[in-house]
């Protein structure tokens, strides 16, 4: 690749380092494709390229409740660049058929890989650029940030958090939008060589094979994100809480508006200690003002009467329930031995971690680490070791990390004491 840099650099000095060049489209802007005619034309043409296929797809965060993708870029060697607008479009399979044959290239597939399932594109392998990033311990795994760190060019920031649903899409927007699977050839190429020289390819190839079955977690009792909510006073407040929330989720997806634009959190958490009885009164509280406060005031109204009417029995809990081990603060009163356990367990994980150049949570997940010391596997005269394998393969860990990990949490197991409680010295 052969990008052309801008010409408005500001010029250097000999003190200053000279700026990398800006990345620019190799072949120019392509038209955006918005109707399935046009989509069969994108799929043939990438059917005749070479190599994966780099994937993108832009969602319009913080403006829309759902994840949906408004854009897609895909681009290929020797087939070129293709930018697609999904909306209107009902039948995927021409894209879906060449898809499905290649491997995908993209960049933090988790947050694409979800939009893109939901118009029925799968890939049949992938590389992921930051997470290959990650394994090789690279500080910051921003796609601009790799971009030129390895390959030399700086890549424009300035559209990263427009809305995408916006229609029609600016010409700068798409640009923006374009540049972002023109450079992923080359990068996965760069990082692909670096894996290898690191004797991490097959750590990589393993990573890579898990991410095609990755499904986005369902958050238990999601109300409880609540910015704020920790001011709530009391189990009634936390009602009120869940109640008001419940009610603007149910609203927000009516509307396809990120939650926030119809009530911010503070309103929620006022009017949850407030307990306000009337439209009057609800109106006053703190953050109830514009258009979603007073259009769906009755609403608000209502879901605080519910809250209010609630049995005690019926309250929420303060705490948060867990499906695992308590929250780590919460085990040396709890379990003092499983404490001593977690606190050698960290320290040889962020060793390994060190040694290893890489992050000590892509090592192994921190939830995995806590479940096996929290409640081991059951193992006969101290053989830790392929009961915690076992147990690590039943939490979804890579044999890379199972074969890394393993020795550190069964020496925890079996050598990790509580702390003796310090005595008063009363003298001779």
């Amino acid at each position: 690749m052969e990008p052309h840099p801008s010409t408005d650099e500001e010029p250097t000095t000999d003190e200053e380092p000279t700026p990398a060049p800006l990345l620019e489209l190799r072949d120019g802007l392509p038209p955006v494709v918005s109707a399935e005619d046009g989509l069969r034309e994108v799929a043939s043409a990438l059917a005749t390229g070479t190599g994966p296929i780099a994937v993108d797809a832009e969602r319009a965060s913080g403006y829309r409740y759902s994840a949906r993708a408004y854009l897609i870029q895909l681009r290929r060697e020797g087939a070129g660049s293709f930018l697609v607008d999904p909306i209107d479009i009902v039948d995927f399979d021409p894209l879906t058929q060449v898809l499905a044959e290649t491997e995908w290239i993209l960049h933090a597939a988790t947050q694409d890989l979800p939009c893109l399932t939901e118009i029925g594109l799968h890939p049949g392998a992938l590389f992921d650029t930051e997470l290959a990033g990650r394994l090789l311990g690279y500080p910051r795994v921003g796609l601009a940030t790799l971009v030129e760190t390895v390959l030399g060019f700086r890549m424009r920031k300035e559209h990263s958090a427009v809305d995408w649903s916006t229609r029609p899409l600016p010409s700068p927007w798409l640009e923006y939008a374009a540049l972002d699977v023109e450079v992923l050839p080359e990068l996965r190429d760069a990082l692909a060589e670096e894996l290898v020289a690191a004797g991490k390819a097959d750590w990589a190839a393993q990573e890579f094979a898990a991410l095609l079955h990755h499904r986005p977690a369902v958050r238990r009792d999601p109300w409880r994100r609540t910015s704020g909510m920790h001011k709530a006073r009391g189990r009634r407040a936390l009602a009120a809480v869940r109640a008001l929330w419940t009610v603007r989720d149910q609203i927000a997806a009516d509307r396809d508006v990120t939650p926030g634009r119809i009530l911010p959190d503070s309103a929620i958490v006022a009017a949850a200690n407030a307990l306000p009885r009337d439209r009057r009164a609800l109106l006053t509280t703190p953050g109830f003002k514009g258009r979603g406060a007073e259009r769906y005031s009755s609403r608000w109204v209502e879901a605080l009467a519910e809250a209010r009417s609630l049995p005690d029995a019926d309250l929420p809990p303060v705490a948060a329930r867990f499906d695992g081990p308590p929250p780590p603060r919460a085990w040396a009163d709890k379990n003092p031995l499983a404490a001593a356990r977690l606190q050698q367990a960290r320290a040889d994980l962020l060793a390994l971690s060190e040694e290893r150049s890489l992050p000590v949570e892509n090592l192994l997940t921190p939830d995995s680490v806590r479940r096996v010391l929290w409640e081991p596997p059951a193992a006969a005269d101290d053989a830790w070791e392929p009961a915690v394998a076992d147990r690590l393969r039943d939490l979804g860990a890579r044999e890379w990390q199972v074969e890394l990990t393993t020795p550190l949490l069964s020496r925890a197991l079996r050598e990790a004491r509580p702390a003796q409680p310090e005595t008063a010295d009363t003298g001779p």
